[in-house]
């Protein structure tokens, strides 16, 4: 129910209605209305200092996006940095222990020119560029260490290739001769002890006494072991691979087998006088491609320079063979 309000009127003497005039309502509701907007907009500046608007709330999700790329990003450049790590490390072993060698440089002022460049880049991209254009440097340094990783293992095997040829070139004497004292004949024309003419001696003569060791003097597999009628006697032939042979003659022994994988150093025989022999000895040949070469210049493991340089003469002197 309605309320009435009355009001006491001095001039009539009578309680008369109140009525409220049209302007004094819509003052009131122009000023409901004002007061409420007012406290809207107090409301909403309060709230937007602990709210998110929403252009706040796209700004923090792509914040956040960015956040993970970066954290991707960074794992992905220490696992480079790691990489980096060994390969510098192979670097130092291959340049510089085995080729004894280092890359060039790249002199500092075109560094520092690449430096400004590339600050010049970044200071013009936004946030999307720059990420884009880090993803796309990774790319090519994934690449870039994929084909140094692939390098480095061509090097590597080249390497492990080459110590293999080393281990099947022959490089020892093949009887015990610290004194070198036992050196009889060398490569060369030398007289034949058989028929005194000068023929070509196509090996060394080692002398020693009958059942001295003998000693392979590189990796490789026995070609031939025995006696052929060929004037080597007991005689062994080893393949070492890389074109190089070697044969032992005038054996008192064979203790090597056709088809045996021998190391350098492993005894193949003793030294005897068999076959087309003076006296017990070890004639000893190197070929190489087939074609028989000087032994002397193969004995570089055992042998200081100063005693290299004394073999060398005595094999050079003109004598009488043994075979």
């Amino acid at each position: 129910m309605k309320k009435i309000k009355y009001f006491y009127n001095p001039t009539t003497l009578r309680y008369e209605k109140l009525e409220t005039p049209l302007r004094v309502k819509l003052l009131r509701a122009l000023g409901f209305i004002a007061a409420s907007l007012v406290t809207a907009l107090i409301i909403v500046s309060i709230a937007f200092q602990y709210l998110d608007s929403p252009k706040e709330k796209i700004l923090r999700q792509q914040y956040e996006k960015a956040s993970e790329n970066m954290d991707f990003l960074s794992g992905q450049v220490r696992k480079l940095q790691q990489q980096m790590v060994e390969l510098e490390k192979r670097d130092n072993e291959v340049y510089r222990s085995i080729f004894e060698a280092s890359p060039i440089p790249d002199s500092a002022r075109v560094k520092e020119m690449e430096k400004l460049k590339e600050l010049q880049l970044v200071q013009a991209m936004d946030a999307g560029d720059l990420y884009a254009d880090i993803v796309h440097t990774l790319n090519n340094l994934n690449k870039r260490v994929a084909y140094q990783n692939k390098s480095y293992d061509d090097i590597e095997g080249f390497i492990k290739n080459k110590e293999i040829l080393l281990a099947c070139t022959p490089a020892i004497q093949p009887v015990s001769n610290k004194d070198l004292n036992r050196i009889a004949s060398g490569f060369g024309y030398r007289i034949d002890p058989v028929y005194k003419t000068v023929k070509m001696h196509a090996g060394l003569d080692f002398a020693a006494p009958q059942g001295t060791p003998i000693y392979a003097t590189a990796n490789g597999t026995v070609k031939l072991a025995g006696n052929t009628g060929n004037g080597y006697g007991n005689h062994v032939v080893v393949n070492h691979g890389y074109g190089y042979e070697t044969l032992y003659g005038h054996m008192y022994r064979v203790k090597a087998a056709s088809g045996q994988k021998i190391k350098r150093g492993e005894i193949i025989g003793y030294v005897g006088s068999t076959g087309k022999s003076t006296g017990p000895h070890l004639h000893y040949e190197v070929h190489k491609n087939g074609k028989r070469i000087d032994p002397a210049y193969f004995f570089f493991n055992d042998l200081t320079p100063e005693q290299y340089d004394r073999l060398l003469k005595m094999a050079a002197a003109s004598n009488q063979s043994f075979d």
